[in-house]
């Protein structure tokens, strides 16, 4: 008959308690799909997120697939035009969205974000026009494109019915395309006279169009901070990610990733 040792026994029971608390504590979230971190996200949008055959490229895909790894998850994405991307998380088609969308007020009344990095605009125009407008102010009565759903549309209308009235100037008209790329377009076929994006977005824009199109704003416009999306009341979600992003900020890979496509930290 074996001599039961006591502390040998408080020692086991220890190590097993601690194990399970380890267990629990590195077991992933609940998400939509077993293993898998759904990601909403609009995959028309250079650098941010685009298509290179079938493969999604760009910051939010590289970020989306590093937070998924620390949660021992596999990322997949689903496209979703830019203005229903909340309403698609609000009705639970993904998980999240990671899709270089700005944390705004009106946005956290339907959905909590996590900061994960900054940037601003800038305004481009074709390398030939005579008006190369530096600030929003100087886009009194031009006409501007815009992708819908951004935030720069009331940004620029508040200009238009403040400041350029109160110059004496014409307004400014605002012309809204369903993608960047159509937005691009209509520059180039002179249809707007100037088009407001991204800063990351605009240097793609202008390296792709091969000296057609130039960046006239002198820096960063309207600079706001980056948010991750997740549904309210999904608390679950939300600290996991922003453990998750607390772990990959550590791993210095982050700061490099940033440094890659011109943005800053958050």
């Amino acid at each position: 008959m074996a001599i039961r040792n006591p502390l040998r026994t408080t020692l086991l029971a220890l190590a097993c308690t601690l194990a399970s608390g380890l267990s629990q504590a590195a077991e992933a979230p609940k998400t939509l799909s077993s293993g898998e971190l759904k990601v909403g996200m609009e995959i028309s949008y250079p650098p941010f997120e685009y298509y290179e055959g079938d493969k999604v490229l760009g910051f939010d895909p590289e970020v989306s697939a590093a937070l998924a790894r620390h949660l021992g998850l596999e990322a997949s994405f689903s496209d979703i035009s830019f203005p229903n991307l909340i309403l698609g998380l609000d009705a639970g088609r993904f998980d999240t969205i990671i899709s270089g969308m700005y944390i705004l007020p009106e946005r956290l009344e339907k959905a909590d974000a996590i900061p994960y990095a900054k940037t601003g605009a800038a305004i481009m125009v074709r390398s030939d026009a005579e008006k190369k407008p530096a600030t929003p102010e100087d886009l009194c009565g031009l006409t501007v494109g815009l992708q819908q759903g951004t935030s720069w549309i009331p940004a620029l209308q508040k200009v238009s019915d403040g400041y350029c009235k109160a110059q004496g100037a014409a307004a400014i008209t605002i012309n809204q395309y369903p993608t960047t790329a159509e937005t691009t377009q209509a520059l180039l076929s002179g249809h707007i006279q100037a088009h407001l994006e991204i800063d990351a977005a605009s240097l793609r824009i202008v390296e792709r169009a091969k000296g057609r199109i130039a960046i006239s704003s002198s820096s960063a416009i309207y600079p706001q901070v980056l948010g991750i999306y997740v549904k309210k009341g999904n608390a679950q979600l939300l600290d996991a990610l922003k453990a998750a992003l607390d772990d990959f900020k550590a791993s210095g890979e982050y700061s490099a990733l940033l440094k890659k496509y011109n943005l800053e930290e958050a």
